[in-house]
């Protein structure tokens, strides 16, 4: 492995820059590239590691940029505009691209692209961070322990808070209401759909639907056809959400947009490290047979960036290592459904 050469994409963002330096802190050499060459620059003399400069929108660019580079790990959303660019530059490179988008439309999209992949020889991989290994991993797991499920449900919840690109992403996603996943198909569905109570390992807590990734990964890694994903939530939160169900359409007058996204820019960059170092996430999964049997099980994860960072170096090194089929797959079809147990802090909390 000491020959494989991979990029990190959107390394001058806010979770890009805490896996740079994880990287740097475990003795990796990746390229640090974005489209911003000051920011980029000044991150690889910090770091003391190689740098390359190109926007994805520049398609020959971005072509050329990724010669002698085995995989890309890609980390500059918003990825419903920015990965497929790079899917089409990996796929015509031969590097396996990887990302850590949480966005059901993307997961879509690059998963459709399998044969793509195995003729080119390469694996995509979307969602290797906290969106979406943990959820994914545990519905896997889930499945193992009920192979005849035919319904799951997901959770988390914890302590934590969003950088500004997660938060415009979520803006972005709003017009368009929850989703859910229903005898195979993704419906469509209103905001906070569904509001349950769920023991986690920190205790209970107060849930909400919301149109995570494991909508399209988890139907793909497990084969179940109703699923729901929660997200932890207070009652003011859940008030919130159902008047977004009004309010929400209004977000896609660009306008407004781009009103909502000002204000996000005046928002800190994302948690400091003393935050990060204090979060936490639990994560919740169920799983049930038509004759009503269930399997639950439940884990705690450091804090969301902090183990997106993690992640996402794990799963690179697996693909450069050869341990993954060509082809476009879920993390727990790439790494295995007990990847998220090998990624630092993460406790099995049981199960039943």
């Amino acid at each position: 492995m000491s020959t494989q050469t991979f990029m990190l994409y959107g390394a001058n963002g806010y979770t890009g820059r805490l896996t740079a330096r994880l990287a740097k802190a475990r003795g990796l050499t990746p390229i640090l590239a974005g489209r911003s060459a000051d920011a980029v620059a000044a991150l690889g003399r910090e770091l003391d590691l190689p740098t390359r400069v190109f926007a994805l929108a520049d398609a020959r660019a971005t072509r050329a940029a990724l010669e002698g580079v085995d995989a890309v790990l890609h980390a500059a959303g918003p990825f419903s505009a920015t990965s497929r660019p790079m899917v089409d530059a990996c796929l015509a490179a031969r590097a396996s691209y990887l990302d850590i988008t949480g966005e059901i439309a993307v997961f879509e999209a690059v998963l459709a692209r399998d044969a793509e992949a195995k003729a080119a020889g390469v694996s995509l991989v979307p969602g290797v961070g906290f969106d979406v290994v943990p959820t994914d991993c545990v519905a896997a797991m889930l499945k193992d322990r009920l192979p005849d499920a035919t319904e799951l449900e997901l959770a988390f919840a914890g302590l934590g808070s969003m950088s500004r690109g997660t938060l415009k992403t979520s803006l972005e996603g709003l017009p368009s209401g929850g989703r859910i996943r229903r005898d195979g198909a993704i419906v469509r569905v209103p905001h906070a759909y569904r509001v349950k109570t769920i023991a986690f390992p920190h205790g209970e807590r107060l849930v909400v639907s919301i149109p995570w990734g494991d909508i399209a990964t988890a139907y793909r890694s497990t084969g179940i056809p109703n699923i729901v994903v929660y997200m932890g939530a207070s009652p003011r939160m859940v008030r919130q959400l159902k008047m977004l169900r009004f309010v929400a359409p209004l977000l896609g007058v660009p306008a407004l947009r781009r009103f909502a996204e000002r204000r996000v820019e005046r928002r800190a960059a994302g948690p400091s490290d003393e935050r990060r170092a204090k979060g936490y996430s639990d994560v919740w999964g169920e799983v049930r047979n038509a004759a009503g049997e269930r399997a639950s099980m439940a884990l705690t994860t450091p804090e969301g960036y902090t183990l997106t960072a993690d992640s996402s170096l794990r799963a690179v090194l697996c693909v450069l290592a050869g341990d993954v089929p060509p082809g476009a797959l879920t993390p727990s079809q790439a790494f295995g459904s007990r990847f998220v147990l090998g990624c630092d802090g993460v406790v099995l909390a049981g199960g039943s």
